[in-house]
């Protein structure tokens, strides 16, 4: 009977710089976040577009 093999080492994971880490944390927020519901007070104020000459 043979030795009992040691188990596997997990391969390492690749080494990712923190900056981008941080970067892509914070676009997937920004891409994830709805946009903010419309002020009812802005909307009541609608100014009139001038066409264009």
């Amino acid at each position: 009977m043979s030795a009992p093999r040691p188990p596997a080492r997990p391969e390492p994971a690749p080494r990712f710089p923190m900056r981008d880490l941080l970067a892509s944390c914070a676009a997937a927020r920004a891409i994830s976040t709805p946009p903010p519901a419309p002020d009812p007070a802005e909307a009541e104020r609608t100014v009139d577009h001038r066409e264009a000459a």
